[in-house]
C-alpha cells in the first residue's frame, strides 16, 4: 500500500517517524517476541532435569535461538498460515517451532514446546517485554533528549530577565532561563520513576497456580522456575494471577507516560505563548509557507501539531490503563485486542516529541520585545517595595501601593522614584527602595539549577 492510502497517519504521513516502533508494536514483533519467550523457556526447562527430556548441547541451543533471532517476514507469513488453518495465534507459534525444530533435526520430545503453558503465559510476557525494551531504548532516550535541550536552553537564558505571567498578567519578575528550567526538573522527577518502574509479566499457566507442572512433576519447585525465568527476560513475575496478568503494573507506567507529556503540552502551550508575545522569533527556510492567504505568518506549527498528537496520545493511554486492570473472571478477550493498540498512544508521542525539538531548535529570543515589556511593566516591583515597607512598620503598605499602581496602570521608573520620594521612611531606605527594578527583583531565580 502507497503511504498516501494509509488510514492512519501512523503509516502514512507520519511513517518516517515512527518506522522504528514497529520492532515493539507490529504483528512481527509481537509473533517474534512470543517465539522467543517460547524457545527461551523450553531452554530453560532443560536445566531442570525432567524424565524424558534430554539435556541439550550447546550448538542445539544455538540453533534453536537462531528461530528467533533470525526471524524473518516470510516466517511470519508462515506463522499467519498456520493460523488460519488453527484460528488461534499462540498456538499457531508453537507449531511453527515445532516445524523449525523438525527442519533442523534436532532431537528432542517437541511436545515440551510450550509445556504446561496457556497463551497468556506467552502474551502476558511477551507485550510487557516489548513495552519494556521500547520505553528503554526509544521513549526514554527520547525524553532525554529534549530534556537536555531544556537544561542546554535554560543556561543560555539564565542571565534574561522576564515578567512572569499569572492569570495572563504580569506578575513579578523571572528569569527566561529558569521558566524553561522548571520543565527539565518536572520531566527529571518522572522520568526516574519511568526508569524505576517495574514490568510484571503473567507465567503460571491455565488459572496461574502452575497446574499441570506441579501434577506432572510434583517434586520440582515450580514457582521458583517461574520466577528465575521471568527475572532472566529483566521482568517481574506476578506470584498471585487468574489467567493473565493484572495490568495494573502496565497502567501504572502508562499514567507515569502521561503524565510526562501532560508536562511536554504544558510546555508546548507555554513557548507557543512566548512566540505569540513576539518574546521568540523562529528560524525560517526560504520557501517555508505559514499561511495560504496571508504572507506574513510564521506560525507555531511544531508546538501545535506536538500538543495535538500529545493530546491524542494521552486520550488512549486513558483508555488503556483504565480498561486493562478489568476483565470477567478468569479472563476474557476484550484485553487481547486492546493490547495490541499500546503502540498508537506512543507512535503519537514520539511523532509530538521529535515537534518539540525542532521547534526549540527553530527559537531565536527576542530580547528586545522581552526588556520592552519589562519597562512597560514596571510596576512588578511594587510587591518588593510594599515588602520592605512591612519591614520598617509603615501601616498599610499594601493599600499605599495598590492605590498608586491602581492610578498609575503603566507606571515609569521614573513615576516610582517620585512615589518613593515621598514616603515616610529615611533617605537610606529610600535609596534601597530605588534600587528594586524589574531586572533584579528575581529573586533566587538564577540559584535555583
Amino acid at each position: 500500500m502507497n503511504a498516501l492510502q494509509c488510514i492512519s497517519p501512523i503509516d502514512g504521513r507520519y511513517a518516517s517517524q515512527t518506522e522504528s516502533l514497529s520492532h515493539y508494536f507490529s504483528e512481527f514483533a509481537l509473533i517474534q517476541t512470543r517465539i522467543e519467550i517460547e524457545i527461551e523457556y523450553l531452554i530453560a526447562l532443560n536445566t531442570m532435569n525432567i524424565n524424558g527430556f534430554q539435556t541439550f548441547k550447546t550448538e542445539e541451543i544455538e540453533k534453536l535461538r537462531t528461530i528467533y533471532k533470525n526471524f524473518q517476514v516470510v516466517d511470519a507469513e508462515k506463522v499467519k498460515a498456520i493460523e488460519k488453518i488453527t484460528n488461534h495465534d499462540v498456538k499457531a507459534v508453537e507449531y511453527f517451532i515445532k516445524e523449525q525444530c523438525n527442519a533442523m533435526q534436532l532431537q528432542f520430545n517437541f511436545e515440551y514446546i510450550h509445556f504446561g503453558l496457556t497463551s497468556q503465559d506467552i502474551n502476558n510476557t511477551s507485550f510487557p517485554l516489548m513495552f519494556k525494551r521500547f520505553l528503554e531504548q526509544e521513549f526514554i532516550p527520547k525524553i532525554e533528549n529534549l530534556m537536555n535541550k531544556l537544561e542546554l536552553r535554560s543556561q543560555e537564558w539564565k542571565q534574561v530577565p522576564l515578567i512572569a505571567k499569572t492569570h495572563g498578567q504580569p506578575a513579578t519578575p523571572t528569569t527566561l532561563g529558569k521558566e524553561f528550567y522548571v520543565f527539565y526538573h518536572r520531566l527529571n522527577l518522572q522520568i526516574k520513576n519511568l526508569k524505576d518502574a517495574i514490568h510484571y509479566a503473567k507465567f503460571g499457566g491455565a488459572t496461574g497456580n502452575l497446574n499441570a507442572h506441579k501434577v506432572t512433576f510434583s517434586k520440582l519447585d515450580w514457582v521458583a522456575f517461574a520466577n528465575e525465568f521471568v527475572a532472566s527476560l529483566g521482568l517481574k513475575r506476578q506470584q498471585v494471577t487468574t489467567q493473565i496478568e493484572h495490568y495494573d503494573g502496565m497502567a501504572a507506567i502508562m499514567d507515569n507516560s502521561k503524565r510526562i507529556q501532560n508536562i511536554l503540552i504544558d510546555l508546548a502551550r507555554d513557548v507557543w505563548s512566548y512566540i505569540s508575545f513576539d518574546f521568540f522569533k523562529q528560524k525560517i527556510k526560504e520557501n517555508e509557507v505559514g499561511s495560504s492567504a496571508m504572507p506574513h505568518k510564521v506560525n507555531p506549527i511544531d508546538f501545535e501539531n506536538a500538543e495535538g498528537n500529545l493530546m491524542y496520545s494521552n486520550a488512549i493511554l486513558e483508555f488503556l490503563s483504565s480498561k486493562l486492570p478489568i476483565s470477567r473472571l478468569q479472563r476474557d478477550l476484550t484485553d487481547s485486542t486492546v493490547l495490541r493498540n499500546i503502540g498508537v498512544p506512543y507512535a503519537h508521542g514520539m511523532i509530538a516529541l521529535n515537534s518539540l525539538e525542532k521547534g526549540m531548535d527553530k527559537l531565536l529570543i527576542n530580547e528586545e520585545k522581552i526588556t520592552a515589556d519589562i519597562y512597560n511593566n514596571w510596576l512588578v516591583i511594587a510587591e518588593g517595595i510594599q515588602n520592605v515597607l512591612r519591614r520598617e512598620g509603615i501601616e498599610k503598605p499594601y493599600e499605599l501601593l495598590k492605590e498608586f499602581t491602581r492610578k498609575n496602570h503603566k507606571p515609569s521608573p521614573e513615576d516610582f522614584e517620585n512615589f518613593i520620594e515621598e514616603l515616610p521612611v529615611n533617605n537610606t531606605i529610600k535609596e534601597e527602595l530605588k534600587l528594586i527594578t524589574p531586572f533584579n527583583y528575581i529573586g533566587y531565580a538564577n540559584e535555583m539549577f
